[in-house]
């Protein structure tokens, strides 16, 4: 079968990998629901596409941070690559630096930061989990830097695992042939096999619930290199975030797997965006599986987009050239979405060219007259 879209992936995903590795990746908290909202929220965004535009040269790229990257098309971390591949991270990182875009590695990948680094050049950043042994953290941050990453998404949603049902009844665990490897040689405990869910397990014992805004200020005064807040829903936190001295901002709900009936990120974007007032960059990640996603996402005010299990679903099926695949087809599709909509380079996106829910007139009750 021709692939012809990213979404295809996850059906092969499913049939090649072990269901605890397939659930782990594909699953949500609780009922799901912020899960299938993810992506049905992009459904309810139309275009209102303008024509009789010279549209011959299309300009996709962009600066994140300061790096030109092709597109503003960039790769979320997801934990444990390995399970979907051999290659895993490795394969990644190159499919991203040959696609000329960002790849976040995960705190909890299968391939260390010196590992990932030594895959080539490559504009790389690293998700940081803050554990409650603060020396591991500095330890981790030193690393990344010294491997040549250039930024810290901090993800801040996770002071406890969210309740992932399919985990539970799997019992999930690191499968025995693969490690944490960020965190290999230090003295942190093993995802050993749980009552419920290992990684549940492993997270209560090791991640700091006291995590607040502080640490974000604290986390400066360790490291040089500019950090994302991953994880902001709402305009009061982007306020703080922004007043932390975060150098961006990541309108994240963790792929639905942490807080159930929290909104799909497509929905919180706005509303972040006008709370940042353009003082720092906003990114999002959830839900994108089409180069329309994207344009939504910029035309709401996103500066860029990360994509998550679009990334571990090719790899368990394609490897490398699945990733590369995933990119260049929603750089194609975001390319003509451009095109289609009259616009040549990403600044001409404009929130004019969407229409959402929220903003179609509330149509008021016709008073029946009295009789």
């Amino acid at each position: 079968m021709e692939i012809t879209n990213v979404t295809e992936y996850e059906a092969i995903a499913k049939q090649k990998l072990p269901k605890m590795v397939f659930d782990y990746y594909a699953s949500g908290a609780e009922d799901q629901w912020t899960l299938q909202e993810n992506r049905n929220a992009f459904s309810r965004i139309l275009f209102r596409p303008r024509i009789l535009i010279d549209v011959s040269k299309i300009d996709l790229s962009t600066t994140v941070l300061g790096f030109k990257i092709s597109m503003p098309i960039m790769i979320a971390p997801t934990a444990m690559q390995k399970m979907a591949h051999p290659e895993g991270e490795y394969a990644t990182a190159r499919a991203a630096s040959a696609a000329g875009t960002i790849m976040t590695l995960s705190s909890w990948a299968t391939s260390s930061v010196e590992e990932v680094a030594s895959t080539g050049p490559g504009i790389r950043f690293f998700q940081l989990y803050v554990y409650k042994d603060r020396n591991v953290v500095a330890q981790l941050v030193r690393r990344a830097e010294k491997a040549g990453f250039k930024a810290i998404a901090l993800t801040v949603d996770t002071p406890r695992l969210g309740r992932r049902e399919a985990d539970i009844k799997n019992r999930f665990t690191l499968p025995p042939f693969l490690t944490l490897k960020n965190f290999e040689g230090l003295d942190l405990g093993k995802m050993d096999e749980a009552a419920d869910s290992g990684l549940a397990s492993y997270v209560a014992g090791q991640i700091d619930r006291t995590l607040s805004w502080k640490d974000v200020q604290w986390l400066q005064t360790i490291t040089n290199l500019p950090i994302l807040v991953k994880g902001v829903l709402t305009a009061e936190d982007a306020r703080l975030a922004v007043q932390a001295g975060a150098a961006g901002i990541i309108v994240s709900n963790h792929g639905a797997r942490q807080l159930d009936y929290v909104p799909a990120t497509i929905s919180a974007l706005e509303e972040v965006v006008k709370a940042a007032q353009g003082r720092v960059p906003v990114f999002l990640d959830g839900g994108v599986r089409r180069g329309t996603d994207v344009f939504k996402a910029l035309a709401l005010g996103a500066s860029g987009i990360f994509i998550g299990r679009p990334v571990v679903f090719s790899l368990a099926a394609e490897g490398e050239a699945g990733v590369t695949k995933v990119l260049q087809m929603l750089r194609d599709e975001f390319e003509l979405t451009m095109a289609l909509s009259g616009c040549r380079s990403l600044k001409e996106i404009t929130r004019d060219h969407i229409v959402t829910d929220w903003d179609l007139p509330r149509i008021q009750p016709r008073i029946s007259p009295r009789l």
